[in-house]
């Protein structure tokens, strides 16, 4: 396993900031404001990260393209959520990293029009980032923001090169 990324302590506090539009509130809040927001806008896809968002958005009927969950919980193991997809992958990713078989999974996700879910043993946070950097123009990147409600990011070229800073601020790690 190789990796691609690594977080350096000066960037934890900055990206514990919402990437983007922060949806406060309670899970009937937060999913009544989505779907309206998913009805105005109509993104060409939905990419959620977290076990929790990810359930959720299947509970209320939202179809995700890509799924990506650890089986974690706030650090806490937790049952493996009932989510179908057309095609389940299997990677490794240390917390605080982005390997490049975790990158190469999702980069392949969106080259197909199957519903991928993506099931990392490690953690899956930081996967956000390279999701908002594939994924088409106008999707919308979901995850939660612990404690406060979903983070719901626009993916447009700015977003993307915001993304693109951030990376490059990453340490880069010699392959393995």
């Amino acid at each position: 396993m190789s990796v691609a990324y690594s977080l350096p302590t000066r960037l934890r506090r900055k990206l514990k900031k919402p990437l983007g539009e922060l949806i406060r509130g309670s899970y009937e809040e937060t999913m009544g404001k989505l779907k309206l927001l998913v009805e105005r806008e109509k993104p060409p896809c939905i990419v959620s990260v977290g076990d929790v968002v990810s359930r959720n958005l299947v509970k209320e009927n939202f179809r995700p393209k890509l799924l990506i969950v650890d089986n974690r919980v706030m650090r806490s193991n937790v049952e493996p959520a009932k989510l179908d997809a057309d095609e389940e992958k299997h990677v490794k990713n240390p917390p605080g990293t982005i390997t490049f078989e975790a990158l190469n999974a999702i980069q392949e996700a969106f080259k197909t029009t199957h519903t991928v879910k993506i099931v990392v043993d490690g953690e899956e946070d930081l996967l956000a980032l390279p999701a908002i950097q594939h994924a088409p123009e106008n999707a919308l990147v979901i995850y939660g923001q612990p404690h406060e409600g979903l983070v719901v990011v626009r993916v447009t070229l700015q977003k993307k090169a915001e993304v693109a800073e951030i990376l490059e601020e990453m340490l880069p790690v010699a392959k393995d």
